[in-house]
């Protein structure tokens, strides 16, 4: 019987990169089949039972499909944390993790008041909260099921962020009382970069928290800004964006067409623009 590590590797032949199909046999021998990162460097293997032979070829039957590795575990690594994920919500990137760390190094005391808007899992307020326990944490999302799942990751890390249904674009916010800080990574993803994208997040990974249309791409930052400045954010207080890379000056120009103040556009670590924030000006 081949090596644990380079059966799973040459199942995923033409599925994916060698480098990625490589990680992905390390990451589930570490996670389903109890070999540490030593182990596989070592070179150990583990000798399968039936039924996990069985359940192993189910698994490479799903990634042989795109179907993301995280959703066959059924959760993915964010920030030192793991959250639930699944066909309702994005999985996080790493471009997320690195706007999360820029608003934590951008508070040096905890914010009363944070709202993120299109929350998915739930991975950016929940981060917060683990970091900001006193602070009072809110997030929303158009979509019911990313809410619960939301919500199931709330209860995992035992924290206290308030879950809200709410369309951002069409709905009405409510009488809420306004945030010292609110975070967003909305849809923006143009329709003519579908043919630009794997299969594994084109065909498993919800649309309605991907697309924007060609002919507004900034349809969700307008929203949220123009929200933002008409009372949604106290005065001083920050709005960070990840933002589509190929519209950071458009993106930097709306806020501020709408009055924020030291809006900056930052670079990922792949050196992409990636991130926008401004801070509501003092009146």
């Amino acid at each position: 019987m081949p090596h644990l590590i380079a059966r799973i590797r040459t199942a995923l032949q033409g599925t994916c990169p060698p480098e990625e199909a490589t990680a992905i046999a390390r990451l589930l021998a570490e996670e389903l089949y109890g070999l540490s990162q030593p182990d596989i460097y070592m070179g150990k293997d583990r000798k399968l039972s039936e039924e996990e032979l069985h359940n192993l070829e189910n698994i490479l039957a799903r990634l042989q499909n795109h179907e993301p590795v995280q959703h066959v575990l059924g959760y993915a690594d964010f920030c030192g944390g793991r959250f639930r994920v699944n066909g309702h919500v994005l999985i996080p990137r790493p471009e997320t993790a690195e706007l999360v760390n820029l608003i934590l190094q951008d508070y040096p005391s905890p914010p009363a008041r944070v709202l993120d808007i299109g929350t998915g899992s739930g991975c950016i307020p929940i981060t917060l909260a683990r970091h900001w326990p006193e602070s009072d944490i809110h997030a929303w999302d158009i979509s019911p099921e990313a809410i619960e799942t939301a919500r199931c990751n709330n209860a995992l890390h035992a924290t206290r962020v308030t879950f809200r249904e709410c369309d951002i674009l069409h709905g009405e916010s409510g009488d809420v009382p306004p945030f010292d800080l609110i975070v967003s990574n909305p849809p923006y993803i143009k329709e003519t970069e579908r043919t630009t994208m794997e299969r594994n997040v084109l065909d498993w990974e919800p649309h309605l928290a991907l697309f924007v249309p060609d002919n507004d791409p900034l349809c969700f930052y307008r929203a949220i800004a123009s929200r933002a400045a008409a009372g949604l954010l106290l005065s001083g207080g920050r709005l960070y964006f990840e933002i589509n890379r190929a519209h950071g000056a458009d993106t930097a120009a709306l806020l501020e067409a709408y009055g924020f103040a030291d809006v900056e556009l930052l670079k990922d670590l792949s050196g992409n623009d990636r991130i926008v924030r401004g801070i509501h000006p003092w009146e």
